[in-house]
């Protein structure tokens, strides 16, 4: 099955590879490996062999990805990361939080970026990368409510985070929402284009220029709504993904880099509600 996403591409291009070189889901030859003769008393390539128990030793196999399984590891990441924000938070002083958010941030980054143009899933790669957003979560999270003082804050930005996620789910599984290749390739470009212009806000700010970009003003407050509705679709994508993966029958371990987009759109919505959330209270970051 073909697809426009590039990345799908790609993973589709290496499934089919494993495929060929003899490891899909029925075996070698992708037919069952039980039962079938070359004649001369020989084995078939894919037959079952002989062990030394006895017992006719299967060939190796590789199970292709379900939904199931990005659920799973998408909860396993979701726990991973929790339990790392809340060590991060009661371990790390109130001194270092500025310098535990920016070096997270950074290794983060280019963490994501390594897995995102990646041509294979990487479980360890993934599951790191769960560990260092824990940690900037984490730092952000406490910085916005103790040091800040918005009391209650990390509670409403979590419950409204996933109350965006399973909507936006109901609205893909109704086919309100759909991920046409027009509608792909806009939040795809969209998001380049704010991921661009967050980092050019972040270089200006080191050199102590304020684009008021993220300071509680309108400016601020609208740049804030949008990323909150690109972010939230984005996970129409990560749906779509999701399912012309497990028809195009890729294996099982690519459910990790599924997983893996879905927390960072999960991370990103949080850090964007967080941000408005304390807009609305009042008072600057």
């Amino acid at each position: 099955m073909k697809t426009s996403n590039p990345v799908l591409s790609r993973l589709g291009q290496a499934a089919e590879r494993e495929r060929a070189a003899g490891y899909g889901p029925y075996g070698p030859t992708g037919q069952p490996g039980y039962g079938q003769q070359a004649g001369y008393g020989q084995p078939a390539y894919g037959d079952a062999y002989p062990t030394a128990t006895g017992y006719p030793a299967s060939p190796p196999a590789v199970r292709p990805m379900t939904i199931d399984d990005v659920v799973v590891k998408t909860v396993t990441l979701l726990g991973i990361t929790g339990i790392s924000a809340v060590a991060a938070w009661n371990v790390i002083p109130d001194s270092a939080t500025g310098v535990a958010w920016i070096g997270a941030a950074l290794v983060g980054l280019v963490l994501g970026l390594v897995i995102s143009f990646m041509r294979v899933a990487n479980p360890a790669l993934v599951v790191a990368y769960a560990v260092i957003e824990g940690v900037f979560v984490g730092m952000v999270s406490k910085t916005f409510e103790n040091i800040l003082g918005y009391e209650g804050i990390v509670l409403q930005a979590v419950v409204a985070t996933f109350g965006v996620f399973f909507l936006m789910a109901v609205l893909y599984r109704a086919k309100v929402i759909r991920a046409t290749p027009k509608f792909t390739r806009a939040i795809i470009s969209i998001m380049a284009g704010l991921f661009a212009v967050m980092l050019i806000n972040f270089v200006l700010a080191l050199f102590g220029v304020n684009t008021g970009l993220r300071d509680n003003g309108a400016v601020g407050i609208i740049f804030s709504l949008v990323c909150i509705v690109v972010a939230s679709l984005s996970f129409i994508l990560n749906f779509n993904e999701i399912e012309e993966g497990v028809r195009m029958g890729l294996p099982q371990r690519y459910s990790w880099t599924a997983a893996f987009g879905i927390l960072v759109g999960l991370v990103w919505l949080y850090i964007e509600i967080l941000r408005l959330l304390s807009f609305l209270q009042g008072g600057d970051d």
